[in-house]
């Protein structure tokens, strides 16, 4: 019974939060179909995270930033059962890494927290992010503002905690769940995607 099928593990669509959406008919809603599309068409993953000719480069990140927080946020949901305060007192990436938790509000030093703690505080702290109109503009012709891809940055390196995490502590129950190649597709796909932008300070990576 552990190895579901992976159609039922990612479609029970487990996720902490409810989904973030591109709205149809905007240009960023075709970016994220043309997006998908070279995704699914099996093309090298290092060539799909490329800019498309023509595209903003802010469009581009900030698409991809909402589709990897949709993507983490459902594998971290499919673990979050083994993910416990008992299992994993500290937010940790092995003996060697552990993170903590720092924000503008509740934690202005960083703090110790559980793992399932943190990566609650991430997932509403990023979900506030994209759906803060003066940091994620939707409308057409809205600029982006200045410090754009430094936000994104902070997002992407917290979400590659989440990574860390779930393959060092968690690797086990990803194959059990027979969720394997998923999570390996969706962790490549980021890499090469962080790297192309150069969006992640390397010291950052070394965990994995």
């Amino acid at each position: 019974a552990m190895a579901l099928c992976l159609k039922q593990v990612f479609n029970k669509d487990k996720t902490f939060r409810p989904r973030k959406k591109f709205e149809p008919g905007t240009q960023r809603f075709e970016l994220y179909k043309k997006a998908q599309a070279s995704l699914k068409s099996g093309l090298d993953l290092r060539a799909v995270v490329q800019l498309p000719p023509g595209e903003s480069i802010n469009d581009w990140i900030a698409v991809h930033v909402v589709d990897f927080f949709n993507r983490i946020n459902l594998i971290y949901g499919t673990m979050s059962e083994f993910c416990t305060e008992k299992s994993c007192p500290i937010m940790s990436g092995g003996l060697k890494y552990e993170y903590r938790w720092q924000d503008d509000s509740r934690y202005k030093k960083p703090t110790k927290l559980s793992a399932p703690k943190y990566m609650c505080m991430l997932m509403d702290w990023i979900e506030m992010l994209i759906n803060n109109e003066d940091i994620f503009p939707t409308r057409i012709g809205v600029p982006f503002p200045k410090q754009f891809q430094q936000v994104c940055t902070k997002i992407l390196t917290r979400l590659f905690r989440v990574f860390v995490h779930v393959y060092i502590h968690h690797f086990d129950s990803i194959i059990n769940m027979g969720a394997e190649a998923h999570v390996n597709t969706c962790y490549k796909h980021f890499y090469y995607f962080i790297r192309e932008f150069s969006l992640i300070d390397h010291r950052e990576l070394e965990p994995l």
